[in-house]
């Protein structure tokens, strides 16, 4: 056997079957029959359908609690060690590993001590956090306007 001979199965690979392209037995309504849902592009009822009464997930009763706060990438500060120079703002934080996601704002949290003066660019803070940062000597700045911890510092 050659490369050049080789060949699939037979009955193995067949053509699709182009409708609705002029006469041939797949013209005109190509297959479909006449009008009606089932007869236009994208026709179906999705999977879930159940003949128009309400679907199984209406009918259940919900149970639990649905969040719908705002979710933080969190920092401890623990974790500012691992951070190299004296100024840490989203982008060290994210050249560090310690940000991933960039659409969620980043929350500084107190896990942990924080061993040297620094200066922490954050979105939000919780007030333990901030007494830590500036024990050591540093201060955290919160960027983003409206947020709880910035409200909580400005009161307190």
């Amino acid at each position: 056997m050659k490369l050049h001979e080789l060949t699939p199965a037979p009955g193995s690979r067949k053509n699709r079957k182009r409708v609705g392209r002029g006469p041939g037995g797949t013209d005109k309504t190509a297959g479909r029959g006449h009008k009606g849902q089932k007869s236009r592009s994208g026709a179906g009822k999705g999977q879930f359908f159940e003949g128009g009464r309400s679907t199984l997930i209406s009918r259940l009763p919900k149970r639990g609690f649905n969040n719908v706060g705002t979710t933080y990438e969190v920092v401890n500060l623990s974790q500012l060690a691992a951070v190299e120079g004296d100024t840490l703002d989203r982008a060290a934080l994210e050249l560090a590993g310690l940000v991933r996601r960039k659409n969620r704002p980043v929350k500084l949290l107190a896990r942990g001590e924080v061993t040297r003066a620094v200066t922490v660019h954050v979105d939000a803070a919780s007030q333990a956090a901030i007494q830590a940062v500036e024990a050591a000597g540093g201060r955290v700045v919160i960027t983003a306007a409206g947020t709880d911890a910035e409200q909580t510092e400005q009161a307190g």
